[in-house]
């Protein structure tokens, strides 16, 4: 059962793993470093579709599917689906896992999703309420673009401090098994509110949400920085990254030598055009199951923190003039039992 420290972190004790977990990307996150690491690289954004909207459900589909295929699992094994995505009412979820007739519960944390759905998956098999759950969620470029800022035809010029949202989805099945991952502990995030206004500047508004977890989580666990091979945020891109380690720094610890972000590893930021970095709630996903996961199982990773975090905005309140609250989950993952 699990088993509450403190302040939002919960540590699991019935040996929960990640036994299974897939990535489907589209070609632009298959042409980054990380391209060999996943299971599906789309020819295109559309997968031939008729909108952005419902490619971004069936990429869900495929992460899905991959992952029951390399877990050896069928549809029907899983008792709980957590998923969500950035889309009003997580559409990109429920549109594309209908098909499955699986209890269901949609999630927002917009870019903190997978941490958040993965959190809540681990404890639910922790507690044996379910036996094998699955975690999922997705973003599409072109679709967050639509809602969020302008279609991508319109053809606005970008700031620097913008990401580009990453055409991508991530899944993983966890349940008990002996066998690494393991998820060791969770932290809740706080909503934590940077006053920044900038809907293209969501480093800057997210940056606070993963100090305060990150420090919560390595207080409430009474772990050190040096406890860990390395600190996933995702995805603080460029601007939160520095603004990250100066958090830290201000208090005397340097982060700068375990931290790494999902945003800056997915893409080439030299050869490819996503200014600050890659975003949305497909590219922390695909980076945890393409690229984290598997160097966990292997030991090559033996402790790390997945902290993804979300800019808790809508496009209303947004030209409403109010400010972007960010949120960052933590969920501690290991290779030791």
């Amino acid at each position: 059962m699990p088993q509450f420290i403190k302040d939002g972190t919960v540590r699991l004790t019935s040996s929960v793993s990640a036994l299974s977990y897939a990535a489907a990307v589209g070609k632009m996150e298959g042409d980054g470093p990380l391209g060999e690491c996943f299971d599906y690289i789309a020819k295109g954004a559309e997968l031939g579709e008729e909108t952005w909207e419902k490619a971004e459900s069936k990429f869900q589909q495929y992460a899905f599917d991959f992952a029951l295929r390399k877990g050896n699992f069928l549809s029907d094994d899983i008792d709980f689906i957590f998923a969500g995505d950035l889309l009003n009412q997580c559409t990109g979820s429920t549109y594309g896992l209908r098909q499955y007739d699986l209890p269901f519960l949609g999630l927002y944390g917009a870019c903190s999703t997978m941490a958040e759905s993965l959190a809540v998956a681990s404890l639910f098999a922790d507690s044996g309420i379910g036996e094998y759950c699955a975690a999922i969620t997705s973003s599409h470029f072109c679709s967050a673009e639509r809602q969020f800022r302008f279609p991508i035809n319109y053809g606005g010029v970008r700031t620097p401090t913008a990401q580009w949202t990453a055409t991508a989805s991530g899944c993983c099945i966890v349940g008990i098994s002996d066998e690494p991952p393991f998820i060791k502990a969770v932290t809740i995030g706080k909503i934590v509110d940077m006053g920044e206004k900038d809907a293209n500047n969501m480093g800057a508004a997210m940056a606070g949400a993963a100090y305060d977890s990150i420090s919560r989580h390595l207080s409430n666990t009474g772990k050190r920085l040096s406890d860990y091979d390395a600190i996933f945020t995702g995805d603080l891109g460029q601007v939160g990254s520095d603004i990250l380690c100066e958090l830290f720094a201000n208090q005397g610890t340097d982060i700068s030598t375990v931290h790494k972000d999902c945003g800056l590893m997915l893409f080439d930021r030299k050869k490819q055009d996503v200014h600050a970095g890659g975003s949305g709630c497909g590219c922390s996903a695909s980076v945890l199951c393409g690229y984290i996961l598997p160097r966990v199982k292997s030991g090559e990773l033996k402790n790390i923190l997945f902290a993804a975090t979300g800019a808790l905005m809508s496009t209303t309140v947004s030209q409403q003039g109010e400010s972007i609250p960010g949120i960052s989950h933590v969920v501690e993952i290991s290779h030791r039992k």
